[in-house]
């Protein structure tokens, strides 16, 4: 036998763009996305380039696979997480990416969102939620905050808003993330821990659209505001934020609290420990709905992570017990049995 090496060139992020002009709006944050993406995806362990396919739906988001060096598909509105779990279970030797919008998913595509995180679908979701429609031209969409002025609601929306991240973990989607636009390697970390979980990954990206919605997430992003209003979470480490890290966020009860660390009365071991391998949801939901009061901090990082078996593995697996117990069966054969019924 040949002990000839074979040297495989390693993949960069060029290997994963596809040379077309990026047509988004300047400043719009699907460029950090897109960016971290080609990033991330040469770094992750054995991928194979012709092995990873992005399939979008309708919307600014959606244009994502024509900037991807990848297969694809642009699909059509809401549809992408069925389209992708049809190619899962079809092909479960691909890695299958869903880039997909607020109004996309979370409006004509909520059913097959939550549909896909339930059965646990080896996918991975990428969600742009700027909390505006764009494509249209700025109408509120699922996500916007209730009062939102938009040329669909003159007066205000009168509609409450979903939480996105609440909502995945409430369908029981197995892996749930949040990070930020202008938080690149936050972003990248989030990729790289979607892309090594087998089952349904699910990453929320708070996106900034300049053009019907600018500034939406501002007090999360601003140099001398972020530090107040964010709070990182970290597996197995205490929650605290601020610029000197300063204050803690505590549960008494179910609520949660913000305590003043500088206070000699608290301490840093009263704090909430971050537990992402949680089986229960509970600290989820309440971590989750911070966003609900203007008061505490923004969670980003990963709120859940849970190894369980996938939905596509359990149908080859079926697939293949039945196969071996009563043969590969004949599709002519079943249509011409006697079950069937000649219409006059």
């Amino acid at each position: 036998m040949s002990n000839t090496e074979i040297n495989v060139e390693k993949l960069t992020a060029k290997d994963f763009s596809s040379g077309i002009d990026v047509r988004w709006c300047p400043g719009c944050g699907d460029y950090s996305i897109l960016a971290q993406v080609q990033r991330t995806l040469p770094n992750i362990e054995n991928i194979e380039k012709e092995k990873v396919v992005w399939v979008s739906g309708i919307g600014c988001s959606s244009r994502f696979p024509y900037y991807m060096g990848t297969y694809g598909f642009h699909g059509i509105h809401g549809r992408a997480p069925a389209i992708a779990t049809g190619l899962k279970i079809a092909r479960p030797d691909l890695t299958v990416w869903v880039a997909t919008g607020d109004g996309d998913l979370l409006s004509i595509g909520g059913n097959h969102f939550i549909h896909a995180c339930r059965k646990n679908i080896d996918l991975k979701i990428i969600l742009f939620n700027n909390q505006i429609y764009g494509l249209t031209k700025g109408q509120y969409s699922p996500t916007s905050e209730k009062g939102k002025v938009t040329k669909t609601s003159p007066y205000g929306s009168v509609d409450y808003p979903f939480n996105a991240t609440s909502l995945a973990l409430g369908s029981n989607a197995s892996f749930v993330a949040r990070t930020i636009d202008r938080e690149p390697k936050h972003m990248a970390e989030m990729i790289d821990r979607a892309a090594a979980h087998k089952g349904l990954a699910f990453i929320e990206v708070y996106q900034n659209c300049p053009i019907f919605n600018d500034g939406t997430f501002s007090e999360l992003t601003e140099k001398d505001t972020k530090e107040d209003n964010v709070v990182i979470l970290e597996h197995g480490k205490p929650m605290v934020f601020g610029k000197n890290k300063e204050k803690g966020i505590k549960l008494e009860g179910f609520h949660p609290v913000i305590v003043d660390l500088n206070d000699p009365k608290n301490s840093i071991d009263d704090c909430l420990v971050h537990n992402e391998k949680d089986d229960s949801l509970i600290r989820g939901f309440i971590l989750a709905h911070l966003t609900d009061s203007p008061d505490m901090p923004t969670p980003i990082g990963v709120f859940r992570q849970r190894i369980k078996p996938t939905y596509d593995e359990a149908m080859v697996e079926q697939i293949d017990q039945v196969t071996k117990k009563k043969g590969k069966g004949s599709l002519e054969k079943l249509l011409f049995t006697q079950n069937t019924w000649e219409v006059k």
